[in-house]
């Protein structure tokens, strides 16, 4: 079902990364946008739009009836959920139930809120390891414990969804560049981090990923609310990207001028099962299996064909094009995670 125009949005993180743009995408498409942040949150958001209704509070600590008095204050058109865990949080073993925890259990209990509450549209934002699962039967979320929750979220979510009721969609997201006020971007200490202490840049050899900017994310997740099929999952993309030109690209960008090389995945996964052991003898788990991320993930070409999803989702009637340009929007998140090798603006 889709809806004429979308009035008004409550968003679960809007103060976060992604759940910011997309509250500055409501807003500038004329709807009311209401949010919450952690408490303490509270005192530290000065630099927040004014203009968007902030609240405080933890969701998934309240009760049911608390989020549904919350949800119930306003006549929402659409819930947007951008909370939960992605796959760079290194929890402890058995990671797969922190991981359903957050994504699966509280989620659900938190959109079952919205529906109590009486919005019709839900759309959370998730990733697109599950478009790549389900292209694969299955081999990623055996073993990848994020993976694996991801996938049982989307399954759990549908399975409360009403034709005209309460319809609810997915983003199946890829990898995000762009930057936010008072946030350093996670990128350094999550990605690149692991190849500080390399002489050159190592990577396996073949891979690929889709890409976009934050603000093309913001209008993937507008259009499905407006747009989207009740019970579907949209892989969201913009432009699709080698690892061997996206990783020399973001080294560029980051004044990292080390040599880089592609090399077969079995030799990037010797290193990196020493990686999955120390974790276990520190009584981690990662939500990516790093030994299998190797051969399964970061050799794959994990490209979208984001044109027929735009066409779909309406993108041209609504006056989008999929975000910034990816470029300029991977230099200015270099730049945001570097700042020190910045000092001088020395342009880039």
């Amino acid at each position: 079902m889709s809806m004429d125009k979308i009035k008004k949005v409550f968003i679960a993180g809007g103060t976060g990364f992604l759940g910011y743009y997309t509250a500055l995408k409501f807003k500038e498409m004329e709807a009311q946008v209401d949010t919450i942040a952690l408490p303490n949150e509270l005192g530290n958001l000065d630099w927040f739009p004014k203009e968007i209704g902030l609240e405080f509070g933890n969701l998934f600590e309240m009760s049911e009836a608390q989020i549904v008095k919350l949800l119930s204050k306003d006549k929402y058109d659409v819930f947007v959920y951008a909370l939960g865990p992605d796959d760079r949080v290194l929890p402890n073993a058995p990671a797969y139930e922190f991981f359903y925890e957050k994504l699966v259990t509280q989620c659900k209990k938190i959109c079952e809120s919205a529906k109590k509450a009486g919005i019709n549209r839900c759309v959370i934002m998730g990733s697109y390891f599950s478009y790549f699962d389900k292209q694969k039967n299955g081999e990623l979320s055996k073993y990848h414990p994020y993976i694996h929750a991801r996938v049982e979220q989307e399954k759990e979510l549908f399975s409360i969804a009403e034709d005209g009721v309460f319809e609810v969609c997915v983003a199946e997201l890829p990898y995000i560049f762009g930057t936010m006020p008072k946030r350093k971007p996670l990128w350094r200490e999550s990605f690149l981090s692991n190849f500080d202490k390399m002489k050159k840049v190592m990577f396996p050899r073949g891979g690929g990923t889709a890409v976009i900017d934050v603000t093309g994310v913001a209008e993937a997740i507008y259009a499905i609310a407006l747009n989207g099929k009740n019970r579907t999952a949209y892989p969201v993309g913009n432009i699709n990207m080698p690892f061997s030109e996206l990783v020399p690209l973001m080294m560029r960008a980051s004044k990292d001028f080390r040599k880089y090389k592609e090399i077969p995945a079995w030799l990037c996964a010797l290193g990196a099962r020493q990686i999955d052991f120390k974790r276990k003898q520190a009584g981690k788990e990662g939500g990516l299996n790093a030994e299998k991320l190797m051969k399964q993930v970061q050799n794959q070409k994990f490209y979208i064909d984001a044109e027929p999803i735009w066409k779909e989702l309406g993108f041209k009637e609504l006056g989008f094009n999929g975000g910034r340009n990816i470029e300029i929007s991977i230099k200015e998140t270099m730049r945001a995670c570097y700042p020190e090798r910045f000092e001088n603006k020395i342009s880039i």
